[in-house]
């Protein structure tokens, strides 16, 4: 079983036969406990051209000290050296839990060991005066083999401070002052791995870790787009193990990141060829379905259960909190297994190979070569009149469902003006960010206006349920009765938020 902590740390860089400075003279530490030195045993794997390096990933098996096991670390902050340690107990090969968390970068590329530290580590705790332990800091000494070249090695000397959990972030830097004073500097690696990569690296750079290709530093639209397109893959990438480990918003922040990388796509489509980009954004889409399946239900629960919670006592008529309870848990397809089923499948390993594809070697018109400041606000505006065509012919509608239905295909315009505005933004500066910004404040209105729709008609199925088991239907028509006069609200609303998002100044600012 595979547990995951949340690590805090920073390293440096201690010359030889550098001591550590006395730190009980910083503040909040009451005592420094010696407690010895571990010698440790460490094999990193990765794929032969160092996937998981390109990513700041590391995958070890270790040996000696208080952890031995299997630890997978996938960066949080690396600025702030905030890790992720995913740990599993020690075998002899890498654990599944393990290589499921890295597939979405490794693809069905094998891991082989790459690199061999081991490491003499003097640990300390430190201590505040009730003997609680804040942080510990070892001295590392290590020396570092690459596994297919025992003659390329190195050898250094390092100082880590880890926190303790619990402890406030704020200490790093108090540590940091007294290491500065004492003549030891931050660290340039990042991690161990990194360091012994580049010190036993081939001169001719044959092993560099591979990244995918970056795109071009030209004020191009065609670099522009790229580069949004770079930042919307390594998103979905980067939130796989997340979405794996069920953690908080982790599957709506790679549905999100596919629908950029998708409406991306229709919106430049002047710039890249839609041959190439109409199939891949078809399985976009297939993404972002499976993945919100579960989640849609989960987010429409939420909202019922609270709308439930809002009504007094006295008008919750029969077992409604159970009929609820019932009908959540029907709703349930599976969901984790189901989703990781979907991430482990032949189809979605091909679209990220489809989209490293399409990054190699993109398709560009020849409207790419054209300034980004001519040719975005044409694809931006373009956007913008579809969405207004959406919103002149909602308003024009009688409430109902065809409006109902129009109002939705207009939230879907919103959601893909707005993007496009977002993708502009670095090419076109605060002009671009305040048209996203009025499209956001249209799709918000828009959306809760869905929001309503589908909750209505999960309050019709959910009365339709208890009158057929005799139970009464009363709350659910309030229920209904309530969403029905929110999306009354939502539609008086849309005129005065559209006039906003539509003035004149919006649209010029961008050449509109």
């Amino acid at each position: 079983m595979a547990e995951t902590k949340r690590e805090i740390e920073r390293k440096y860089d201690a010359g030889a036969g550098q001591g550590l400075p006395d730190l009980r003279g910083v503040a909040g530490v009451a005592d420094v406990i010696d407690k010895g030195v571990a010698d440790l045993d460490a094999v990193y794997y990765d794929t032969p051209d160092q996937r998981l390096a390109a990513a700041a990933i590391t995958l070890r098996r270790r040996t000696g000290g208080s952890d031995a096991g299997w630890h997978l670390k996938l960066p949080v902050s690396l600025a702030d050296g905030v890790r992720d340690e995913v740990q599993a107990p020690l075998s002899d090969d890498v654990p599944p839990a393990l290589t499921g968390l890295v597939r979405a970068r490794v693809r069905e590329t094998p891991l082989v060991p790459l690199m061999r530290l081991r490491s003499a580590r003097a640990v300390r705790h430190l201590v505040d005066a009730s003997g609680t332990l804040l942080a510990e800091v070892s001295v590392d000494d290590v020396r570092a083999q690459r596994l297919h070249d025992g003659s390329a090695t190195a050898a250094w000397t390092e100082i880590e401070v880890e926190l303790a959990e619990g402890t406030a972030p704020t200490l790093l830097d108090k540590v940091e002052k007294r290491l500065n004073k004492a003549g030891v500097s931050r660290a340039k690696s990042t991690s161990k791995l990194a360091r012994a990569l580049a010190e036993t690296a081939d001169p001719t750079g044959s092993e560099r870790p591979a990244r995918p290709p970056a795109p071009g530093t030209d004020d191009s639209a065609g670099a522009h787009v790229l580069a949004y397109l770079h930042a919307q893959r390594e998103a979905l990438v980067a939130m796989d193990p997340a979405v794996r480990q069920d953690l908080p918003d982790s599957v709506h922040q790679m549905r999100v990141a596919t629908r950029r990388l998708r409406s991306a796509f229709k919106t430049y489509r002047k710039i890249l060829d839609r041959n190439v980009t109409d199939p891949l954004g078809e399985e976009l889409k297939w993404l972002a379905g499976e993945l919100g399946v579960d989640r849609d239900r989960e987010v429409l629960t939420e909202r019922l259960t609270a709308a439930l919670a809002d009504v007094p006592r006295t008008l919750r008529l029969g077992p409604v909190r159970a009929r609820l309870r019932i009908w959540s848990v029907a709703g349930r397809t599976g969901s984790r297994r189901k989703t990781v089923a979907v991430l482990d499948s032949a189809r979605y390993l091909a679209l990220l190979d489809a989209v490293d594809a399409l990054l190699a070697d993109p398709p560009l018109r020849e409207a790419a070569a054209a300034p980004a400041g001519n040719a975005l606000p044409k694809a931006v505006l373009k956007d913008f009149d579809r969405l207004a065509a959406r919103v002149d012919r909602a308003l024009a509608l009688a409430p109902g469902e065809e409006r109902d239905l129009a109002m939705h295909e207009a939230r879907k315009a919103a959601k893909r003006a707005r993007y496009a505005g977002e993708a502009a933004k670095p090419a076109l500066g605060k002009p671009a960010k305040r048209f996203a910004k009025r499209m956001k404040a249209v799709q918000s209105v828009l959306g809760e206006h869905q929001d309503s729709v589908v909750a209505r008609e999960a309050l019709r199925n959910l009365a339709i349920q208890a009158h057929a088991a005799g139970e009464s239907a009363y709350t659910w028509g309030l229920l209904y009765g309530r969403e029905e006069a929110a999306a009354a609200d939502r539609e008086r609303e849309l005129p005065g938020v559209w006039a906003r998002a539509a003035a004149p100044k919006v649209r010029g600012a961008l050449g509109g």
